[in-house]
């Protein structure tokens, strides 16, 4: 088993669907993503924040997201920004799959926007 797999299945309730809820759809929509394991939590971000009760989606092409920006966290962030989820009926699909491919067609840009 992958050690991002087993993170992912080793987290308590509600984390756990919450995740595996995003994994599939992440996954389904991004044939080509490969699910790594870095700095002890999954790679395409699934980051769970136990102490505070969420999980949060990150983007690192934040700089250059123009679509549902008013669901975009950047709290005590400089560069990136997220999706937060305290439970899995929070998780609107339209807007995580737009964003994600928002996202996803800004891969080869920086952190930052250049003018």
């Amino acid at each position: 088993m992958k050690p991002a797999e087993e993170y992912i299945l080793n987290q308590p309730e509600p984390f756990k669907t919450i995740l595996l809820h995003l994994q599939i759809l992440i996954e389904a929509t991004f044939s080509e993503v490969d699910l790594q394991f870095k700095w002890k939590i999954p790679f395409y971000y699934l980051n769970t924040s136990k102490k505070k009760g969420y999980v949060d989606v990150v983007f690192w092409v934040s700089a250059h997201l123009t679509k549902y920006n008013e669901y975009l966290i950047s709290e005590n962030r400089k560069v990136v920004k997220s999706l937060r989820y305290f439970k899995i009926e929070d998780i609107n699909e339209e807007i995580l799959l737009s964003v994600l491919k928002e996202a996803h067609s800004l891969k080869d840009k920086g952190f930052y926007k250049r003018n």
